[in-house]
């Protein structure tokens, strides 16, 4: 009896690190998250094909995904609020992954005007499940990691972007290569639906997850991470400050409100990636659909690189005892910098060379890309899927802009040179918004209704 009360209290005493295996599951879902949105940049070259798609009309179906994401954050960021993140990002994952899979059948509509419309809404209703995504994953970085860790486990999560281009841009043009199109949109839809199952299943909060020790614990708390009271007390504190109110807080504090405007120009840089990136390969640089999955992978890589280096190099700036404030801005402002590099390719015809400065941008982008740790830091502790919910909303109105932009630049101009200054301007546009607009980083307090 003496021997297992002692092995008891061992276990309880040892600091476990469930934490970070939360965060391979977010970094998991993320990526396919990223995937599945990527899907038409690589099969969008054979779709406009065999649908005849023009530069113009493919722009919109590209931004169809984010009219209905921005659209639904705000819902997105009350149900994560009030029904938290488990239950609302399964259902999350189950419904995209579902819509991912319906595009394979576009072609049996018939008429290539049917199919414009039929992928149109499905991307449509795809951007409206995803809507939850991100902001689970800051309220699950801010519950799980204490503040001197969330830098880096938001670059983590936030990286799986380039990683699901580093994986799933060569396979999905390998798919479409051997099997045509529809296949790309079969795997990854199978694959999301297996995902929702698993999430549901792993996934708890750390107050009530059964392989959690109480050290653990502890440290999350004490850290700064949001554990305390979150079966009852947010729902309240939430209620008492209202809906819309609530809302109107958030977007009249001034630290806010430059962070969401940079997420949206940062963003743009992200959409440019996700949507038109490809095709720029195939039109501007004339490389077969498989040559341009297998380069974009390349910037990809970068991006990742820079990602996590963004985060472990702020968080490192906190454990030196550098204000939160510049263990943030540093990595953002000098990452954004070197994006602007992604304008020189207008100024260069050898391929290699454009391949290195599209990398150098997108790791200068993964550097800078720390914006939902700032959301982690700042937002008040009852509302935190709320205020990720409308940053992600200004961020992603980027996906309805971006598209649209660069495929009239493009229509009008027969180039991308238009557009590649359109991408670098907006990381330019971030800069000032951090050294201009945010001052001190710190988390916002309510104001009871």
């Amino acid at each position: 009896m003496d021997l297992s009360r002692t092995a008891s209290s061992a276990n309880v005493a040892k600091r476990t690190k469930v934490r970070y295996a939360i965060l391979l599951l977010i970094f998991v879902i993320t990526t396919f998250n990223y995937a599945d949105r990527a899907t038409l940049s690589v099969t969008g070259s054979a779709m406009r094909a065999e649908f005849g798609f023009d530069a113009i009309r493919m722009g919109y179906i590209f931004s169809a995904f984010s009219w209905a994401y921005v659209l639904s954050q705000l819902p997105a960021g009350w149900l994560l609020d009030r029904f938290g993140a488990r239950r609302v990002y399964a259902a999350s994952i189950f419904l995209w992954s579902l819509f991912t899979l319906l595009q394979c059948s576009i072609g049996l509509l018939g008429s290539a005007a049917a199919a414009v419309t039929g992928l149109f809404v499905l991307r449509f209703a795809m951007g409206a499940a995803e809507s939850p995504a991100f902001p689970a994953n800051a309220k699950v970085v801010a519950s799980w990691f204490p503040t001197k860790e969330r830098g880096t486990a938001s670059a983590i999560f936030n990286s799986a972007q380039y990683f699901a281009a580093v994986v799933f841009t060569p396979l999905m043009a390998w798919l479409t290569h051997a099997f045509g199109w529809h296949m790309v949109y079969v795997v990854m839809g199978v694959a999301g639906l297996l995902l929702a199952l698993t999430w549901l299943k792993v996934m708890k909060h750390p107050a009530d997850h059964p392989g959690v020790s109480a050290a653990e614990l502890e440290y999350i708390e004490q850290g700064g991470g949001v554990v305390s009271g979150h079966h009852n007390a947010r729902r309240e504190n939430v209620e008492k400050a209202g809906g819309w109110s609530l809302v109107r807080q958030l977007l009249s504090n001034r630290m806010l409100v430059g962070v969401y405007l940079a997420q949206y120009c940062i963003n743009v840089l992200t959409y440019f990636f996700l949507t038109w990136f490809p095709i720029y390969l195939v039109q501007a640089r004339g490389m077969t659909i498989l040559q341009a999955g297998l380069v974009a992978s390349l910037p990809a890589i970068c991006g990742f690189s820079g990602g996590v280096l963004g985060g472990i190099l702020s968080d490192s700036l906190i454990r030196r005892g550098h204000s939160l404030t510049v263990a943030r801005k540093v990595p953002i402002v000098g990452g954004m910098l070197l994006s602007v590099s992604i304008i020189g390719c207008n100024y260069v015809s050898t391929d290699w060379v454009v391949v290195a400065l599209m990398s150098l941008a997108f790791f200068g982008k993964g550097i800078g890309a720390l914006g939902w740790a700032v959301v982690a830091d700042t937002s008040p502790k009852e509302a935190l899927g709320l205020s990720g919910a409308i940053f992600n909303m200004f961020g992603n109105v980027a996906g309805i802009v971006t598209p649209i932009v660069i495929g009239y630049l493009v229509a009008k101009s027969g180039s991308f040179n238009g557009a590649l200054v359109f991408v670098g301007a907006n990381a330019l546009l971030t800069v000032f918004s951090y050294l201009v607009i945010v001052k001190d980083i710190k988390r916002v307090e309510l104001r009871p209704r």
